[in-house]
């Protein structure tokens, strides 16, 4: 089972950690092993031993050295002279020295919410303007025979022939001849107008007495033209675009953004940008949309930004480096790697005073890089462990263990009779099932008084395959246990906890 494997693991960085000279400050003595025994050993340097044993199967305890008889390998001395007055894990200074072991310092410092990102530079589309005729006609001439041709404002783009305005100008220019009433000459350029002839058009043919069916279409803004839809010779028809012209004043960088930096953007925020093949060329710009769009692969949001780009220097496709500017605040950080993260937890390995070392749970905050924010858990000034801590709270977690197995149990809630004959106790507690594996079951409980247990997680044995067919993972449930089984305690009943249900 996953937990009897972590448990394990455990075990065995304690055998490493007792061999290196670990020791913990608090040890009670053993049923079995007598005070004389105990106080007659002693090490080669003159240290009291109070018992062997092995880390492997610690439960068990040894009056004299050898060899265990569950693993081939040497019992580990557990020493008196340990300080029984505090808590924790202790470790020489040349233990220390030897495993690297490296402290930090809880700190407040100065942080910013400002991020670095990589954005992508992109057409602002709300510059593009599309060209178009309002007549039947054919194209007779271009100007701009390729896309992406950068054009000027005012800058000629194709000459259209549009033999549709052949007759409303003739009609406007016989009128004229005739000396009509004004009112019918204002009607027919009225027409004209409607017709969509460009007024410098009429102009013209009421110049020079002859109607005009050729005009020049002119871009309205300056840029590059992003769509070209018309060759020479081909026919055109009233609606039809003809050119789509991209504006290059401003430009978009659209850059990924982690989640978890996404939600501390705001529009308006200020960005400064760089090229990524030249940094000495920089751009001001801001934030304009957070797109709603999320990668679920990625956990990105798209954010678009609008850039600065008179000088026509941004083309798309280029990639920028944006630093985007965010307030600054006050925050108590330490080390990202004094951190051991378990998934719902996060501990570090606080250095007390007397030299003892003790897990401790923290809240997190933000994540600032080398650092990471600490909103619950630690005080400024605490020494905290940043390189070796993992070796230390696999020993603590290791002694913790046998210091509940060892200390004196309360009284027993109720007994059974083993196979011997001889009475053994059974102890209860409520807890939450986390999984359930053909042998056994893994319990997050609460604490245990009659064995002197903190709140847990663990693994039981069952007493056989077909136990407690009908528990599920995630049932609340009270249970009943005993000493004993592969996994050291095995389950006698389990009994499912309605909400509400009285305990």
């Amino acid at each position: 089972m996953k937990g009897t494997r972590v448990t394990a693991l455990l075990i065995v960085a304690g055998a490493v950690l007792a061999g290196a000279g670990f020791f913990l400050g608090r040890h009670t003595s053993n049923e079995g092993l007598s005070a004389e025994a105990s106080g007659a050993a002693s090490s080669p340097d003159g240290r009291k031993v109070l018992y062997w044993h092995d880390p492997m199967v610690p439960g068990p305890r040894f009056d004299k050295p050898g060899k265990s008889p569950f693993m081939n390998m040497q019992l580990v001395p557990v020493y008196a002279d340990s300080d029984q007055s505090t808590s924790g894990v202790k470790v020489s200074p040349t233990v220390q020295q030897n495993l690297g072991i490296r402290y930090a310092t809880v700190r407040r410092a100065e942080t910013s919410s400002s991020f670095d990102a990589i954005g992508a530079v992109q057409f602002d589309e709300r510059l593009n303007v599309a060209v178009q005729t309002r007549v039947a006609g054919y194209v007779e001439r271009l100007a701009v025979r390729a896309p992406m041709e950068r054009v000027r404002k005012g800058q000629a783009l194709a000459t259209i022939f549009a033999p549709d305005w052949l007759g409303p100008q003739n009609e406007l220019l016989a009128l004229k001849r005739a000396g009509v009433a004004p009112d019918l000459i204002a009607a027919a350029r009225e027409r004209m107008r409607a017709m969509s002839i460009p007024a410098e058009l009429i102009r013209q043919s009421e110049e020079i007495g002859a109607a005009q069916a050729r005009f020049t279409l002119s871009a309205p803004t300056g840029g590059v033209v992003a769509e070209l839809g018309v060759r020479e010779g081909v026919a055109v028809t009233p609606g039809m675009t003809l050119f789509r012209i991209a504006g290059l004043e401003k430009v978009w960088a659209v850059a990924e953004v982690p989640e978890a930096q996404a939600v501390r953007l705001s529009r308006g925020q200020k960005v400064k940008a760089a090229l990524q093949a030249d940094a000495t060329q920089t751009f001001e710009g801001e934030l304009k949309e957070i797109l709603p769009e999320l990668n679920a692969n990625t956990r990105t949001l798209k954010a678009r930004f609008e850039v600065d780009n008179k000088d026509g220097k941004l083309t798309p496709g280029m990639l920028l480096r944006l630093q985007v500017a965010g307030p600054t605040s006050i925050r108590r950080v330490v080390p990202a790697e004094a951190i051991i993260r378990t998934g719902k937890r996060a501990v570090v390995i606080v250095r007390k005073d007397d030299g003892a070392f003790e897990p401790r749970d923290v809240a997190l905050g933000l994540d600032l890089g080398d650092d990471v924010e600490v909103v619950q858990g630690l005080n400024e000034g605490d020494q905290v462990v940043a390189s070796g801590q993992f070796l230390i709270d696999s020993e603590a977690r290791l002694r913790s263990v046998l210091g509940s197995m060892s200390a004196p149990a309360a009284p027993p809630a109720s007994t059974t009779p083993s196979p011997g004959g001889k009475a053994s106790q059974t102890h209860v507690a409520d807890g939450k099932v986390e999984s359930v594996e053909p042998d056994g079951i893994t319990i997050s409980h609460g604490p245990v008084p009659s064995l002197n247990w903190p709140a847990m997680t663990m693994g039981f044995s069952k007493p056989n395959l077909q136990a407690f067919a009908d528990v599920r993972r995630g049932d609340a449930v009270r249970f009943e246990f005993k000493e004993g089984g592969p996994m050291g305690y095995e389950l006698l009943s389990v009994q499912r906890v309605q909400p509400g249900m009285k305990k």
